[in-house]
């Protein structure tokens, strides 16, 4: 493990680059100011230079909410987003610290969407290091061909609208308002089936987004994937 002192780069911050990158972005961006000690403690465990954005998202910020917090993308942590990239995921990619993950999650959305970087555990033979997203649809991950820059670059200028076109339900603005980073959206019936195309007609009420990983990562395994 690499003291603090190794990993925080004050000659080329990748923080300055991150924030040129949602100044010029069109979808809106809350950055959640950080807790200095925090910070500390999650740049530790995640071990990753702040050179680089991940690196500089973890250490700069508490986590940044994408379109009115539809997308969270994981920092230090904050009230409005209590979790660590690296406090997320152990348990989940990882058991101790240190140790390899076979993926990382990296943010998520308030549909119970994942969005992981692959390194071998979603997909063997293709794609390691491209970001996958978690699809509540399918309970499919599929390969978004992209890297982490690429994926805080589409957070802050892509076309989100067009990546949730069908998912987006009357009211949804005002639905996710009251909800906190630390909670998605339950849907029932599930998204997967037939029964749960029409977002119009299913019932919907916020639950902790542990509870949603678990159920999706369940249901998965249910399903045979």
């Amino acid at each position: 493990m690499r003291p603090l002192n190794e990993l925080i780069n004050t000659t080329e911050p990748g923080w300055a680059l991150v924030q040129d990158w949602i100044k010029q972005g069109s979808n809106k961006i809350e950055i959640l100011p950080k807790d200095s000690n925090r910070a500390d403690e999650a740049l530790y465990q995640i071990q990753v230079t702040t050179r680089s954005p991940m690196g500089a998202i973890v250490y700069e910020t508490g986590g940044l909410l994408v379109d009115n917090g539809w997308i969270r993308v994981l920092g230090s942590g904050h009230e409005k987003l209590d979790r660590s990239l690296p406090g997320w995921n152990k348990g989940k990619s990882y058991t101790q610290t240190g140790e390899q993950p076979s993926f990382l999650l990296i943010a998520d959305d308030v549909l119970g969407g994942f969005f992981a970087i692959n390194n071998g555990g979603l997909a063997m033979n293709e794609g390691i290091g491209s970001v996958f997203y978690f699809a509540p649809d399918t309970l499919e991950w599929e390969n978004m061909e992209i890297g982490y820059s690429e994926f805080i670059r589409f957070c802050c200028s892509g076309d989100i609208v067009g990546f949730y076109e069908q998912f987006r339900w009357k009211g949804w603005q005002q639905d996710i308002s009251r909800m906190n980073g630390n909670q998605g959206m339950s849907f029932y019936p599930f998204l997967f089936t037939k029964e749960g195309k029409d977002l119009e007609k299913v019932s919907k009420k916020p639950v902790p987004i542990d509870e949603l990983w678990a159920l999706q990562m369940e249901l998965r395994q249910q399903a045979g994937h």
